[in-house]
């Protein structure tokens, strides 16, 4: 079994509210000095055999058709080394 982790993101240029409650949270905790924090989502997709270009196209293809909104967001796919 290999691994295949997909990074989803909002696009830089989309407000993220989350982000930036957690940076007021930080600073009431006592976590000073964070000036930007921007939140996703990481899926991990164990496949079968060796990771290879034809794998992460095919990966690349579900993420862009339902693990992100590419309206809204941007992905990375990468082979998971370990």
């Amino acid at each position: 079994m290999s691994r295949v982790v997909v990074d989803v993101m909002l696009k830089p240029e989309l407000l993220d509210p989350q982000g930036q409650a957690l940076v007021k949270a930080l600073d009431r905790l006592g976590y000073t000095g964070v000036t930007s924090v921007r939140q996703g989502k990481r899926f991990e997709l164990e496949v079968e055999g060796a990771v290879d270009d034809a794998v992460l196209a095919r990966v690349r293809d579900a993420a862009d058709t339902l693990l992100a909104n590419p309206v809204i967001e941007d992905f990375t796919v990468r082979a998971e080394v370990g």
